[in-house]
C-alpha cells in the first residue's frame, strides 16, 4: 500500500509540476506579448508608450503628409503645410487662425527617423513668434503604433483616410489635469470648395 500510494504521489507531483510549467510558459508568453507592444490606450483614438519598445518605421510610411492640408478645429481654421521627405525627416508649420482674421498660434513641427523608428517634435508660438516652450525645450512624440494608413505617436495619431484628406487625434491635458481628445479633420488645399 505504500509503494502505491508513492507512485500515486509522484504521478500526481508530476501532473501538477507539468501544468504549473504549461502555466508558467502561458504567462511568460503574454508578459512577452505585452512588453513587446509598449502601448496603453490613452483616449478613445490615441495611445501612450508605456516601456521602450517602439515599431520599425521610415519617414516613407507617412510621405503621405506632404502638401498643404485645412480643416476646421479648435474654433477656427487649422492649417498645416507639410515638406515632402528629404535626409529621413519632413518639416511641418502649422497655425489656427479665428475669424478669417486672428492668428492665435503656430507650430514648427518635423518627423525624423529615430534609429529604427519615428519621432515627431514641435514647438508653440504664439502670432507674436514668442515661443511657449522654453528656448532648449522641445515637445516629442515618439512613434508607438503604425498600420498602412495610421500612425500613433504618444498622445497624436495620424489617419490617411484618403489620397485628399486625412485626420489627426490630439490628447489634451486640460488646467484640472482631466485629458480630452480633440479631432483635426484636414483636406487638401485644392480639394477644399
Amino acid at each position: 500500500m505504500k509503494t502505491l500510494n508513492l507512485i500515486t504521489s509522484r504521478s500526481s507531483y508530476h501532473i501538477k509540476s507539468t501544468h504549473m510549467n504549461k502555466v508558467l510558459v502561458l504567462a511568460s508568453m503574454i508578459a512577452i506579448s505585452i512588453a513587446g507592444h509598449s502601448q496603453e490606450k490613452e483616449t478613445e483614438n490615441t495611445l501612450k508608450l508605456t516601456g521602450t519598445t517602439r515599431p520599425k518605421a521610415t519617414i516613407e510610411d507617412i510621405a503621405w503628409l506632404a502638401g498643404h492640408w485645412k480643416g476646421n478645429a479648435l474654433g477656427g481654421v487649422a492649417e498645416e503645410i507639410w515638406s515632402p521627405p528629404q535626409a529621413n525627416s519632413m518639416m511641418g508649420s502649422y497655425r489656427l487662425i479665428k475669424n478669417d482674421t486672428l492668428i492665435i498660434f503656430y507650430e514648427i513641427v518635423t518627423i525624423t527617423e529615430d534609429g529604427p523608428s519615428l519621432t515627431l517634435k514641435l514647438k508653440h508660438f504664439n502670432k507674436d513668434l514668442t515661443g511657449w516652450e522654453e528656448k532648449s525645450e522641445v515637445r516629442e512624440f515618439k512613434l508607438v503604433k503604425k498600420e498602412k494608413n495610421k500612425l500613433w505617436f504618444e498622445g497624436m495619431t495620424f489617419e490617411l483616410i484618403d489620397e485628399n484628406s486625412f485626420q489627426v487625434y490630439l490628447a489634451i491635458q486640460k488646467k484640472d489635469g482631466d485629458v480630452i481628445e480633440e479631432r483635426f479633420p484636414y483636406k487638401k488645399v485644392n480639394q477644399i470648395k
